[in-house]
């Protein structure tokens, strides 16, 4: 999908936290979803209007653990996995 804003959702009670999502408009069918992006601070490596690649959230089409609403999870953003963009090991391409 194609990112359209950057979201932080409060968590559901009794836990307390924003966690950091992204509203993103698929590109398959143009619906507009919410992903969560997963790991420490790895919002900073998305920008908005840039591609991401999202998967389901595990619970199949229910929102899991404490975040009211997200059913999906960002995998990968220009074309570069998120976990690979975390360690290090690669680094987002200069559009």
């Amino acid at each position: 999908g194609i990112v359209l804003e950057k979201i932080g959702i409060e968590a559901k009670q009794p836990n307390s936290a924003i966690r950091k999502c992204v509203r993103a408009q698929l590109i398959k069918n143009g619906k507009k979803i919410s992903a969560f992006v997963p790991m420490d601070g790895c919002l900073n490596f998305i920008e908005e209007n840039d591609e991401v690649l999202v998967a389901g959230f595990g619970r199949k089409g229910h929102a899991v653990g404490d975040i009211p609403g997200v059913r999906f999870k960002v995998v990968k953003v220009a074309g570069v996995g998120l976990m690979a963009l975390y360690r290090e090991k690669k680094e987002k391409p200069r559009s």
